[in-house]
């Protein structure tokens, strides 16, 4: 009997890693980017330092937005961040916020508040390739769900994953993903 339940099991952790992998690979390694276009602020969400807060400098400074916001959830000394959030770029406000909730979600409201007192009505939302289909449903739902107000970008960089890597990541943004659909709107939260 023992040994029927370790080849159920075994069969099923299977199926659940294949599945994972095969709905990771199509929706996630390839995930949709928008065409680049103007709005009113470039958002960069938080995570490793791959590229992404010099991503965003480059964006405005080529004119993306006018304000550049970087979520910040580092420690004080933190290198990259520091010599981000005091660069100086012409015509440009940059924006160093650590948002109440340090997840995506946390990202999206501080984003909608930052939105609200500045009139702003569409957001460039920069992250990993793989976390922008998530990354979109939680903006929609907790910015705004209007067309036209969000532009999703990933970092330009090249992913060299192993293959467990990969799985891990597909397994963390699919529970991540039934997580986010499990919640409450946040329309109502500050």
């Amino acid at each position: 009997m023992r040994r029927k339940v370790f080849v159920f099991g075994g069969a099923v952790l299977a199926v659940i890693l294949v599945l994972s992998g095969v709905s990771g690979a199509f929706l996630y390694s390839n995930a949709r980017e928008d065409q680049l276009r103007k709005a009113d602020a470039v958002i960069v969400l938080g995570g490793e330092h791959d590229g992404r807060e010099d991503y965003g400098l480059s964006l405005v400074r080529d004119g993306a937005a006018p304000v550049l916001v970087l979520s910040d959830p580092y420690p004080p000394t933190d290198r990259i961040m520091r010599r981000v959030c005091q660069e100086a770029v012409a015509n440009v406000e940059i924006l160093c916020r650590k948002p109440e909730l340090l997840t995506t979600r946390g990202e999206a409201i501080l984003t909608r508040q930052l939105a609200q007192e500045r009139g702003w009505k569409s957001v460039i939302v920069v992250s990993w390739r793989y976390h922008l289909p998530r990354a979109r449903r939680i903006f929609e739902q907790c910015f705004s769900p209007d067309p036209g107000a969000l532009v999703m970008r990933a970092v330009p960089r090249d992913y060299d994953f192993s293959v467990a890597e990969w799985q891990f990541t597909y397994l963390y943004q699919n529970i991540s993903t039934v997580k986010n659909a499990l919640q409450p709107e946040c329309a109502g939260e500050q």
